[in-house]
């Protein structure tokens, strides 16, 4: 029998490879190019993709997987979009690329005005990035130039929540958690901010007022040294697939103005309505001072993000010092990825978005939440169409990845969580298969 698998193959006529063929391909892949969190030393087992198509990715030995991870959750519309391509083939007709300084067009202003349409009311100021980990960098800079143009130079730091995550740049890694997340090598190296401990309540809870008191009390000590207060709002993804109450976001609104600080919202997992709002901030109708997007953007064509600020914040960094924002990367304004964008948010608001989110949310529940009684499970969380089951030990992601990828979904667990955060598009039968195949991982792991 042929032996099909990626890491022995014997027969792969859709790989075109480099000349060399597919395993001599595979070979430079492992040895020497670095993939996210993995060593070149031990390193881990990759599956070639050469397609994808609707909700499923093409391995190059011809077998296909149903994608649970939305390609870490950017392709909201699924793959091989017919009206994505299109958008992207226009616009390569007229130009790929110009430089956004002195220079403006049509896609960047087109897509700028619809961020400020829905947005929340009073975001109005774009600030157009390449990635999500520059849009909080930015978002940052924006915070202390709001601080330093007001006189308040001393307001330096930020405030945060413990097992946050906002991006692997330096900036981002110095909000994101100290100690438990993924960058605590580089404690020494980074700036010091201040964090407060996680929020307690869930997502439904009404949050204790004991808790609440916690922030007061942070704020009242720290809050004179600070210039923003960033989070992501309701759902903490990466430092560990946590949803929290909008009473925790609505209270922490209240302090940053009483204390005169900023709101950073870090939305660029949650935005474009994965948490079953177009944005998570709405759940406790809040409007953060800044917002950062990006991800779903452009339904996972292209790097693209968006920093979102009020007419205040502007008009105040634009009166201080230095006179302008003092940031401008170089593919600022992409016109191809701003066509894209602009094309995958019609996409999303004319499609009825809403039904779609909250029938994942049902099936996720109906489908996971059972597993919560099993032996190796801590915790099983579901909102919009998220669905995560928190394990009590660290998952073993090389032979995890192995079973999933056999029994024909595409989930990439990290630490104790096995999560997926489906394409919008996916229907009940796919879906179905995704949460069969967890409930299938538990049930033999719990032997």
């Amino acid at each position: 029998m042929q032996n099909n698998s990626p890491s022995n193959p014997s027969n792969f006529p859709l790989w075109r490879g480099s000349g060399g063929g597919y395993e001599e391909d595979l070979s430079f892949d492992q040895t020497n190019i670095w993939h996210p969190y993995t060593s070149l030393t031990k390193p881990l087992p990759t599956y070639p993709v050469v397609s994808a198509e609707g909700v499923r990715l093409k391995l190059a030995d011809g077998r296909e997987l149903i994608d649970g991870m939305s390609s870490w959750w950017t392709a909201i519309h699924g793959y091989n979009v017919p009206e994505l391509n299109q958008a992207a083939q226009d616009q390569l007709g007229k130009m790929a690329h110009v430089m956004f300084g002195g220079i403006t067009h049509e896609p960047a202003i087109k897509l700028c005005q619809k961020l400020v349409e829905i947005t929340p009311e009073g975001l109005e100021k774009v600030f157009l990035a390449d990635s999500g980990s520059v849009a909080v960098e930015v978002a940052m800079k924006m915070a202390i130039q709001y601080q330093h143009a007001k006189g308040q130079s001393q307001k330096s730091k930020f405030m945060t929540i413990r097992n946050g995550y906002h991006g692997d740049t330096t900036g981002a890694m110095s909000v994101s958690d100290p100690e438990g997340g993924m960058h605590h090598l580089f404690a020494e190296f980074l700036p010091k901010h201040f964090f407060v401990d996680q929020p307690k309540n869930r997502f439904d809870e009404t949050y204790e007022e004991e808790e609440l008191a916690k922030l007061d009390q942070f704020f009242r000590l720290n809050s004179d040294k600070c210039a923003a207060f960033i989070l992501e709002p309701i759902v903490q993804g990466a430092g560990g697939m946590w949803f929290y109450s909008p009473d925790y976001l609505r209270k922490i609104r209240e302090l940053c103005d009483d204390y005169e600080i900023l709101l950073i919202a870090d939305e660029i997992a949650t935005g474009f309505g994965r948490t079953g709002k177009l944005f998570a901030c709405e759940h406790a109708n809040v409007t953060p001072d800044i917002m950062c997007v990006g991800k779903a953007l452009t339904g996972g064509y292209m790097t693209l993000a968006a920093t979102i600020t009020t007419q205040h914040v502007s008009e105040t960094i634009c009166n201080g010092e230095a006179g302008v924002f003092m940031h401008g990367p170089t593919f600022m304004g992409n016109p191809l990825a701003c066509s894209i964008a602009i094309k995958s948010l019609e996409l999303l608001l004319n499609s009825n978005w809403q039904n779609k989110i909250k029938g994942i949310e049902r099936q996720l529940i109906k489908e996971l939440i059972p597993l919560a009684n099993a032996l190796i499970v801590e915790d099983v969380r579901v909102i919009g169409a998220i669905g995560v089951v928190e394990m009590k030990d660290p998952v073993d992601v090389p032979k995890a990845q192995k079973f999933f990828v056999d029994k024909g979904v595409w989930i990439r667990p990290f630490r104790n969580l096995i999560y997926i955060m489906p394409p919008y598009v996916i229907d009940e039968t796919d879906l179905s298969k995704l949460t069969q195949v967890i409930i299938e991982y538990v049930s033999e792991s719990n032997t």
